[in-house]
């Protein structure tokens, strides 16, 4: 642990123990050291997470403070094995909530795998401590997971190359709402797995409480019904804790351990509050670390300056920006504001996956909580049910939730298309701009959901990724009620108003969506830019910088992603050379199909498409231009489609 005298929190008091699991009862030495243990890794998220939200970056504190108890027991086995005691124990802390980084960070650091000087740079740029964690990207970190529902059934084949090892996972009662878990537990139980799970069961997710919208949903019921061994417990019952984990190791076979606690158990103004999964405030982390008598680590969250915010861009209005993922559910409440009370409940349903706040349901709950139906941490099953109630002509179905789960629900997506549901999506994070959380949770394989055959033209299938809150606007004023499938796109981050050359908006109050009609931004004669979506404002001032530099560049602004503009087409391809720029896969997105169909229409130009090829590196802004998709990198492109 390199630099660790200047670190505030002294992580080199931290004792490494092993204990060895065939023994339930600990001594009161390893009590001791134990509880010191834990109080020490807990006041050292709090910390470094807070650095974090100094910097205006975000991330998650709470699931990774709550289960250190677990993770320092975890780890006191691990050592035991490692000196030669038996059971075998796997030395990889294995976690499905990836936003639970926090904690792999920490124990690279312990393991001395990672120079502690790196806590103080969470989520920060170029940093390698993104937030998810990324095997073979930040020194320590020994998996990848961050999507709920994936790493149980990795963890089972986990277990299948390793008979003679204990494998641990760390799980929790929103992760295994999801439908993988079902499947991998009954593999888990099928096989004999030994495959040990540490469930945090806070009742918490970020939508709110399951007990409150899922009052069904038992996770002790639910795995006992797949046939798993399963103990309840008290996570902050020290002895309680270690003897049930104890139990579990030396077991056969699957167990899983519930551990109830309050979330952020501890922390006042946290504790018990679904706010707990963001990152902690500032002001609640000094009030903590305060209470702890860690005013060296105060001092140095006070010292901390908020990050660098991103560059303007010209061509646009930076004063009026729009959150288009919030406005989905402020227009969509417009929507129905004009539909009759018994028409609306009849005809509409709205299907959150517990990201409301995320994706502008929070709106629909609030003021029309007659359609709004909380469903959990399901993507699948609650897509899906959008599309039944979508089965009949005149019913509407509606969901969201981030792009990047779009994956997820391809197959849904393929079925409800096959069944001529009408279904209104809205996935917003889409891309990578904004995006801390990184790769995981980029949203770039959206167009998976055009995926249809083009059956004489009755795939009803329509994408959009509207550029700016006026043209989002219209666009979902026009496609609310249309019959199909329809999914309207939105970036974490807002998104300032186009301006025309004379500085007035080009999406004005009379502006009318046309769907399928690709926007002429710029008029150019050596070379056409077609973009959507965040990408279109950053393109715009590429094109102006260019201009300026006496390059003759135009500007598409293609917001219908999966229609051809058959007039647009033809003038394109009759161009000397033709870029697209997108935040989307440059393997999946548009500019993997849009030269197929240039070359279709006689295009003998030079073409080329930018967009998302590399995994990200944590900030936020920064990664546009990481990926080559800002400005500078727009710019460069072009010229190099023009040498």
């Amino acid at each position: 642990m390199s630099g660790d005298h200047e670190f505030p929190i002294p992580l080199h008091h931290y004792q490494p123990i092993a204990l060895d699991p065939t023994n339930p009862k600990l001594t009161a030495e390893h009590r001791e050291i134990l509880a010191a243990n834990i109080q020490l890794c807990r006041d050292a998220i709090i910390f470094f997470t807070a650095i974090a939200d100094a910097k205006g970056l975000g991330g998650h504190t709470g699931g990774p403070y709550d289960t250190v108890p677990e993770v320092c027991i975890m780890h006191a086995f691990m050592k035991h094995a490692a000196a030669g005691g038996t059971p075998k124990v796997l030395p990889v802390f294995f976690d499905e909530a990836g936003h639970r980084v926090a904690t792999q960070y920490l124990i690279a650091v312990l393991e001395g795998e990672l120079p502690i000087e790196k806590l103080y740079h969470y989520r920060e740029y170029l940093s390698h401590l993104p937030g998810h964690p990324e095997r073979g990207f930040t020194p320590g970190v020994k998996f990848s997971s961050g999507r709920l529902g994936h790493m149980w059934p990795f963890v089972n084949g986990v277990a299948i190359a390793n008979p003679d090892q204990v494998v641990f996972m760390l799980g929790s009662d929103g992760s295994q709402m999801e439908g993988n878990d079902a499947e991998a537990a009954r593999l888990a139980v099928a096989q004999k797995l030994n495959v040990k799970l540490l469930i945090d069961d806070n009742d918490v997710t970020i939508a709110g409480h399951p007990s409150d919208y899922l009052p069904g949903y038992c996770v002790a019921r639910t795995l006992e019904g797949h046939g798993l061994s399963v103990n309840i417990g008290d996570g902050e019952d020290l002895d309680s804790l270690y003897a049930r984990m104890c139990a579990a190791v030396t077991a056969a076979g699957p167990v899983a351990l519930i551990n109830r606690r309050r979330m952020c158990v501890g922390i006042r103004g946290l504790e018990g509050s679904a706010h707990g999964h963001d990152v902690i405030k500032v002001s609640v982390a000094r009030d903590y670390l305060t209470e702890r008598g860690r005013m060296a680590a105060v001092d140095y969250l006070n010292s901390v300056k908020k990050g660098p915010s991103g560059p303007t861009y010209r061509g646009s209005d930076t004063k009026s920006v729009g959150r288009n993922r919030d406005l989905f559910g402020r227009i969509l409440n417009e929507i129905l504001d004009a539909i009759p009370p018994a028409e609306k409940l009849s005809s509409v349903r709205v299907f959150d996956s517990d990201l409301e706040g995320s994706c502008g349901l929070n709106h629909v709950r609030t003021k029309h909580p007659e359609v709004f139906v909380r469903g959990g941490i399901m993507e699948r099953g609650n897509y899906s049910a959008a599309a039944g109630f979508g089965y009949e002509a005149g019913r509407q179905g509606i969901f969201a939730t981030f792009s990047a789960f779009l994956e997820m629900v391809v197959s849904e997506i393929t079925m409800a298309r096959l069944n001529q549901s009408n279904v209104l999506a809205h996935f917003s994070h889409a891309g990578c701009d904004d995006m801390a959380d990184n790769t995981c949770h980029f949203g770039l394989n959206n167009l998976f959901a055009a995926n249809g055959l083009p059956d004489e033209g009755r795939d009803l299938t329509r994408l959009y990724f509207p550029a700016d809150q006026h043209q989002f606007r219209a666009c979902l004023q026009k496609i609310y009620g249309e019959p199909g499938l329809r999914f309207i796109f939105s970036t974490r981050s807002g998104v300032p108003d186009l301006l025309t050359a004379d500085g007035k908006r080009i999406y004005d109050e009379n502006y009318q969506f046309d769907a399928g009609r690709d926007d002429v931004i710029r008029e150019g004669t050596q070379a056409w830019i077609v973009s959507f979506g965040e990408t279109v404002y950053r393109a715009l001032d590429a094109v102006i910088c260019l201009q300026e530099a006496g390059y003759s560049v135009g500007l598409i602004n293609k917001a219908t992603l999966n229609v051809w503009d058959e007039a647009m087409m033809a003038r394109l391809a009759a161009a000397p050379a033709v870029l697209v720029a997108e935040s989307l896969n440059v393997n999946t997105g548009l500019g993997s199909r849009f030269g197929t169909e240039l070359l279709k229409r006689g295009f003998r130009g030079r073409y080329n498409n930018i967009g998302t090829h590399r995994e990200g590196s944590g900030g936020l802004w920064q990664q546009m231009g990481h990926q080559g998709i800002d400005t500078d990198g727009i710019q460069d492109a072009v010229r190099a489609l023009l040498r």
